[in-house]
This record gives structure tokens, C-alpha cells and sequence, in this order.
């Protein structure tokens, strides 16, 4: 026995397949001539055939207390036996199913799309990285942030085989985000590009991102700036709880220093001179966002005392640790909103600073440096100490 090439697909068979393994395509001729072998006549059970055809994949029962006890097996390839100087099936598990129907389903997928069995092991991030390493080199670093951020969203799916991905797992990252519709757009383009990757590698057969449903929140629209900013009355109860609890100081420091949330968890202990005042904004959402920061008189005892405590970052959660987006909001935000009967977002402190600078006269060149906001020129980003004492002598002013 030996092995030929299929005319259809072109991979190694046996030379005495009535069908290719890969492919199903009839072959019509044998190529030598020698009797092929008289395929098997399965019996008929429950009006149900008891085995498939061959090279058809198999279903078996697996003996044993099993919630899944259903096993489906296809041939992959074939390979010489020199021992028993034979042709043999080379043969792989698709997986393993609950009842027979589902076995019969998968198996049934299979035939009509074949797939790479391995490549079916991967997951949603190991697609993700893929990906990337092979696009990122191709765009602007702004795409790539815009990624990146997209697919920091993903975390409930980012583990899971790409290939068991469902729709109802991609839509349920789209409504329990929360995010605005600009970001839900990049987010319905990342799972677009990954299907694309995927299924061009063969790792599922269906793309579900085509049926992803962003338009019912087309009104969530950051570009609308219905964000509201702390009024004198809010800002007084902050101000009364601040010194009961470290982590009831963080809005009165977002709104002093108008920094973004996370300029703050990025902040490390070793950015700060607290001597002079100020601290550097290092790593930041757009390249006007890295600049010189003041740190105004009214929160300085904040500073010091969260930079008494010696860790990396300035501001930790309780277990010393670097915050996170989710962890944050959860634990620590949201909860001093309660507290004080209060309705904001995090963004809306950075609002807030905008609106006491302008409110106390400061000069509109002055607010963007402080707030990092764009349309500062090149000469605008070096600072002198003399910069730096009006950036301060600004903040003190609300």
C-alpha cells in the first residue's frame, strides 16, 4: 500500500480511499489496480445508522459517570505503518459533547467546514496577540491605543476558545461595558478583524461580529459634553469627609490637579518633587497629556502622606497595589459617590478643574498646560522654573 495525492486538495490518502479524508472529494479511479477495500454497511439502529461511513468521523460512548460522555472523532491524515506495512488513519478528538445530538451537530459542522483541530484550541487573547503582531507594524500608534483600549474591554471573553465564541458572548460585552459609541465602534472592528484573522486560519467557520448590535446606543455620545461638573455645594461635602478616610480624598486630587483617572494610577512615587511642587505626567491617553503638573497648597497633605507610605505608585488600593479601571470605579469611586448622595463620573472632576480656573481668571494657555489638553506648540512643552511657578500660582487660585 502507499499513499497518493487527492486531485481535489492535494494532501496525502490512502491509495485505496473511495473519498479524501480532508476534503470528501470522490475519487472516481483507483490508482493501481488492485480491489479497493468493500466499505462497511452500517447497521441500522433506532432508524439511526450504528456507525458512519469511512473517513466520515465517528461518535462513541465513553463508559463512565461523564457529564459529557460523547466523543467525537475525526481522521486528520494518514501515515505508513512500516511495522504491519500498512496505511493508517491518523485521528483526532473535535471534543466532547452532553448527548448524542450535539455530537451529531459538531461532527456535522465539521464535515461541511473541516477546520484545524489545534488551531481550535485557541483562545480569544491568543488570537488578539496574534493579530496584533502582525498588524500593529502596519498602523498609527493611535490605532494601536485604540485597540488596545478596545480590547481591554474584552476580559470576560479573553480566555475563552475563540472557537466556542457565540454571539450572545460578543453582545454581552457591548451592553455590560458601558462605554460610548465611538468606543463601541472601534470595539465592533476588533471583533470584525479578529474573526477575519480567524477564520482565514481556519479557527471557526462562522463570524458572529457581523451581527454585534451597537446602534441602540448611538445616543451614548461623549462628543455631546452633557458631563456635569462638582458645584460649590458638592465640592464642600468632599472637603468634610476627605481627612475620615485616605481613599475619600481622590476627587478633591482629580479635581486639583485635573488629571485623567488613569495619569493617576500611573503616577509613581518617583515623578513627584514635592519640594518644588509638581509632579510629571509620564504616561498619558495623547501626547499632550505628558506635561508638568502643580500640585496646589490645598491638597499637598495628600501627597505627602500617600508619599510617606514608600510604594512604586503614589495612589494603591488597600493592598498596595496599582489600581485598576473596574477595581477602581467599584470599589473605591462609586462608593464615595453613595456616601455623600452624589452623581458623577470620575471624568467629570477633570470638567470640574477646567471650570474653577477658567471661573478664577486664569489665562487659557495656562488651563491647557495644566489639563494637557492639545493645541499647545512644540516651544509650549519645555518649562522653566518660571513656567512652573505660575502653573502653581494658577492652581492656588481655586
Amino acid at each position: 500500500m502507499a499513499l497518493i495525492k487527492c486531485p481535489e486538495c492535494g494532501k496525502e490518502i490512502s491509495e485505496y480511499a473511495i473519498q479524501c479524508g480532508y476534503c470528501f472529494y470522490p475519487l472516481k479511479a483507483k490508482s493501481v489496480d488492485a480491489p479497493a477495500p468493500v466499505p462497511k454497511v452500517s447497521r441500522i439502529r433506532n432508524g439511526k445508522p450504528s456507525r458512519n461511513g469511512n473517513g466520515a468521523g465517528s461518535i462513541t460512548h465513553v463508559k463512565g459517570n461523564l457529564r459529557k460522555p460523547f466523543r467525537v472523532t475525526v481522521t486528520t491524515g494518514w501515515k505508513y505503518d512500516t511495522e504491519k506495512g500498512r496505511v493508517k488513519q491518523i485521528r483526532k478528538n473535535i471534543g466532547y459533547y452532553e448527548t448524542r445530538e450535539l455530537a451529531e451537530n459538531a461532527l456535522a459542522n465539521y464535515r461541511q467546514n473541516p477546520y484545524d483541530i489545534d488551531a481550535s484550541k485557541i483562545t480569544f487573547a491568543e488570537i488578539f496577540d496574534k493579530w496584533s503582531a502582525e498588524h500593529f507594524p502596519t498602523i498609527s500608534q493611535s490605532n494601536i491605543h485604540g485597540y488596545n483600549a478596545a480590547y481591554k474591554l474584552c476580559t470576560d471573553i479573553q480566555d475563552m476558545l475563540f472557537a466556542d465564541i457565540r454571539l450572545s458572548h460578543l453582545q454581552g460585552v457591548v451592553d455590560d461595558c458601558g462605554k460610548n459609541y465611538p468606543t463601541l465602534r472601534k470595539l465592533r472592528v476588533l471583533f470584525n478583524v479578529l474573526y477575519g484573522y480567524a477564520m482565514k486560519n481556519d479557527v471557526c467557520a462562522k463570524d458572529y461580529s457581523e451581527f454585534v448590535d451597537i446602534d441602540r446606543y448611538k445616543d451614548r455620545n461623549p462628543d455631546k459634553y452633557d458631563r456635569t461638573i462638582f458645584n460649590d455645594t458638592e465640592i464642600k461635602k468632599l472637603w468634610k469627609v476627605a481627612d475620615t478616610d485616605e481613599y475619600l480624598q481622590f476627587p478633591l486630587i482629580l479635581i486639583y490637579t485635573g488629571l485623567r483617572v488613569g495619569e493617576l494610577w500611573n503616577l509613581k512615587s518617583s515623578d513627584v518633587n514635592f519640594e518644588g511642587r509638581y509632579f510629571e505626567v509620564t504616561k498619558s491617553k495623547t501626547p499632550a497629556g505628558v506635561r508638568t503638573v502643580p500640585i496646589a497648597e490645598k491638597i499637598a497633605p495628600y501627597f505627602e502622606h500617600w508619599l510617606s507610605k514608600g510604594t512604586e505608585y503614589v495612589f494603591t488600593n488597600r493592598q498596595g497595589n496599582q489600581f485598576k479601571d473596574r477595581n477602581f470605579r467599584d470599589s473605591y469611586w462609586q462608593p464615595t459617590m453613595d456616601l455623600l448622595n452624589l452623581e458623577h463620573k470620575p471624568h467629570d472632576t477633570r470638567h470640574t478643574c477646567v471650570s474653577l480656573l477658567t471661573a478664577a481668571g486664569v489665562d487659557d494657555k495656562i488651563i491647557r498646560k495644566i489639563v494637557g489638553h492639545a493645541g499647545k506648540t512644540v516651544t509650549e512643552t519645555v518649562y522653566t522654573h518660571l513656567e512652573i511657578d505660575m502653573l502653581i500660582e494658577a492652581i492656588n487660585k481655586i
